[in-house]
Formats: structure tokens, sequence, C-alpha cells
């Protein structure tokens, strides 16, 4: 059973890449459901997390304030790199586990799908058999982004910068996903990639 990393910048198709595994029969684990997860129930990363960056990152019910907790990090280096080294080994834990009980599993998948968007930044990668870069072309990765979370220009430039660039990642990547057609276009890769790398039939 082929481990395969799916990691892509913000706004570049990533999780409409990771649906698509999911309807050729992809087990998927979503490292942003796992990391939701971790500051759900995991009480010692949440007492850490209130450690270190204040008591009004949580609610009147003790769950974590996801959106208050980013704009605590966002544009701080030292501040995202705390953040990191307490969840990401706990994070990482789980996906591994869970890596473990699929493999494990009665009726096994065709393949298991790591989603990530840190999964190079983290040291996820280490743990797959190979990697799928999605890239999108800048201008069209601004414009979504603008539009999913309706933003300005300048603030979708910024959040696109603050991630790895696809240059760097590219290093580490088997596959490239170019997600600058239609979805159409963005399929046919797709099936062409699990053809290959998870039957087995080449492309």
């Amino acid at each position: 059973m082929k481990v395969i990393g799916l990691t892509g910048g913000i706004a570049s198709g990533k999780s409409t890449v990771s649906s698509m595994l999911k309807q050729l029969g992809a087990y998927i684990i979503d490292a942003d459901v796992i990391a939701r997860e971790v500051y759900e129930d995991d009480r010692r990363v949440v007492n850490r997390l209130v450690k270190t960056f204040g008591p009004d990152i949580i609610d009147g019910e003790g769950n974590v304030i996801r959106s208050k907790l980013a704009e605590r990090v966002f544009g701080n280096a030292e501040a995202l790199k705390v953040l990191n080294y307490i969840t990401h080994p706990v994070i990482i834990d789980r996906i591994i586990s869970e890596i473990d009980n699929i493999k494990k599993a009665t009726h096994p998948f065709p393949a298991i799908i790591v989603d990530a968007a840190l999964l190079i930044e983290c040291g996820l990668y280490k743990y797959v058999d190979r990697i799928w870069l999605v890239k999108t072309d800048r201008n069209q990765q601004i414009k979504r982004l603008m539009v999913r979370d309706n933003i300005s220009r300048e603030q979708a430039i910024n959040r696109i910068n603050s991630q790895m660039p696809d240059e760097e990642k590219e290093r580490f990547a088997h596959r490239i996903i170019n997600n600058n057609g239609d979805l159409s276009n963005l399929r046919r890769q797709v099936q062409n990639l699990w053809r290959a790398d998870v039957l087995g039939g080449g492309i």
C-alpha cells in the first residue's frame, strides 16, 4: 500500500485534488483535521498554548480559538516557530499512528494520502513513499485566495509569501500537478498519476 504525501501552497487546489483521490478509493489523512482534533482533545497541548500565547486564545468552554491563535503568530516568525514546536510532534505522531492502523486493516485501501500543506516543512515527507505537489500560477493563486477568503490582493500576497516557495518544494516532489487549467484537466492529471504511482500502470 503506497503512502503518498500531497502538498501545495495556499489556494493551489490541493483540497480539490484530495477529494478526487478519495473518489478513486484512497484513504485520506487530512493534517488539518488532525490538528483540529489535537486542539480539541489534547489538554497538554492546549495548556501549553494558553501558557505561551495567553488565556484569550480559548473560548468559554476551553476550546482553542484557532483564528485568534493564527492572528497571534501570523507575521511573527518566532511565535510561529514556538507554535509549531508545541503542536507538530503531536500531530505527526497521530498521523503516523493512523498510517500504521490503516496498513493493518483487513480491507486495505489502494493508497493512503497524507494531505498536508506543511508536509515538507514539518518533516512529514520522511514518512511517505511519494510526494505530489499541487502548483498553480502565482496570479491565479492570488485571485483564488482573494475570492476564497474575501481579502485584499496585498493580504493574499502576504499569506502566500509566508509559506515555503514552490521552487523549494519542487526539490522534494516526485510528481507535480499543474492546476492552471479547468477541473477536467486537473482530474485527468490526477487519474494519470493514480495509475502510475498507485496502480503501477505508468503514464
